[in-house]
C-alpha cells in the first residue's frame, strides 16, 4: 500500500468528517489520490454521509455522561437547531456521552474508532454516519472531555439553556462537595470568565493590556501612570479571572472569599483546580 501523509489524511478527515483511521484506510487503498479515498468511502456505505459533510454544522448540543470512574462531556453538531431537538439526536448525544464516560478514551479520534456498546458490529464514527443518514443533515461530533472522578475532589456540573452551554469545576477538599461546586459552575456560565487566578493570564494578554491603559492616560507624572495602569489591570482581572469575580448569587463577595469562607464551615481547604465551559458552535 501507499504510504500517504498525516496531512493527507487531515485534509479527507476535513473533507468528509470520516475518523482518522478509515481515511488513512481510504488513502492507502486509493494510492493517494484524493478524489479515489472520497470514491472508496462512498462504496463502503456511506455515501449520504460523505455528500452533506461539505454542509456547515454550527448548531447542536453538548451531552454529559457518567459512569462510576468518570464525568464526559461531547458536543455534536448539527446544521439546524430543529435537528438538534429531534429525539433520535439527542438519543445519539445521551449514547455518546454515556459511551465515552465508561470508555474513557484518551482522545477524540480514539472514542471515534471505538466499537459502539450498543451495537458492536459498527464504530462510533460509523453510527454518527447512519445518524447522517436518518435525520439528513451533516452531522459532526465536535469535542470530548473526560473528567476522572478521585477521591480527594468533587466535581460539580451545571447545564444551561438544555445543554446549549455546559460547565464544569473540579474542586479539591474531598469528596461529597458536589453542591458548591455547582453552584461555581452555575456562576461560570454566567459570567464566563476566561481564567482560573490572574497568575494564568499569558504575559502578552497583560502587557497588551497595559499598553491600553497607559495610551488612555497620556501626559501624567509616571508614578500615577502606573497606579492607574495598576488599577485598570486589576479591573480586568476581576473582569475574567474566575477567583476574582464576584459571585453572582452574592456579589458582596469574590469566589475566592466564597471558597475561604465555606473552607471554615467545612473545616476542609477548598481549592478550584480547573474549570470548564463549552457553548454550542464556539
Amino acid at each position: 500500500m501507499t504510504n500517504v501523509t498525516p496531512q493527507q489524511i487531515k485534509q479527507l478527515r476535513e473533507m468528509t468528517g470520516v475518523g482518522m483511521g478509515k481515511c488513512k484506510l481510504a488513502l492507502e487503498e486509493a494510492g493517494g489520490d484524493l478524489d479515489k479515498a472520497i470514491e472508496n468511502l462512498r462504496k463502503a456505505g456511506m455515501a449520504s454521509a460523505v455528500k452533506k459533510e461539505g454542509r456547515e454544522a454550527n448548531e447542536g448540543l453538548i451531552g454529559i455522561g457518567e459512569s462510576d470512574q468518570a464525568i464526559a462531556f461531547v458536543e455534536v453538531n448539527s446544521e439546524t437547531d430543529f435537528v438538534a431537538q429531534n429525539d433520535k439526536f439527542k438519543q445519539f448525544l445521551k449514547d455518546l456521552a454515556n459511551e465515552a464516560a465508561e470508555l474513557k478514551p484518551e482522545s477524540l479520534e480514539v472514542f471515534l474508532s471505538r466499537k459502539c456498546k450498543h451495537d458492536t458490529s459498527i464504530t462510533i464514527d460509523q453510527y454518527r454516519a447512519l445518524i447522517i443518514q436518518t435525520l439528513g443533515e451533516n452531522i459532526q461530533i465536535k469535542r470530548l472531555k473526560i473528567l476522572q472522578k478521585q477521591n480527594d475532589i468533587s466535581i460539580g456540573v451545571y447545564s444551561h439553556m438544555g445543554g446549549k452551554i455546559v460547565t464544569a469545576v473540579v474542586m479539591s477538599g474531598g469528596a461529597g462537595n458536589e453542591i458548591l461546586a455547582r453552584d461555581i459552575a452555575m456562576h461560570v456560565a454566567a459570567e464566563s470568565p476566561d481564567y482560573l487566578t490572574s497568575e494564568d493570564v499569558p504575559s502578552e494578554i497583560v502587557e497588551k493590556e497595559k499598553d491600553i491603559a497607559r495610551s488612555q492616560i497620556k501626559n501624567k507624572p509616571e508614578n500615577i501612570i502606573e497606579k492607574i495602569v495598576e488599577g485598570k489591570l486589576k479591573a480586568f482581572y476581576d473582569q475574567f479571572c474566575l477567583l476574582n469575580q464576584k459571585y453572582v448569587k452574592e456579589n458582596s463577595m469574590t469566589i475566592a472569599q466564597l471558597l475561604e469562607s465555606e473552607s471554615k464551615k467545612a473545616g476542609e481547604t477548598f481549592t478550584i483546580k480547573h474549570f470548564l465551559r463549552w457553548q454550542v458552535g464556539e
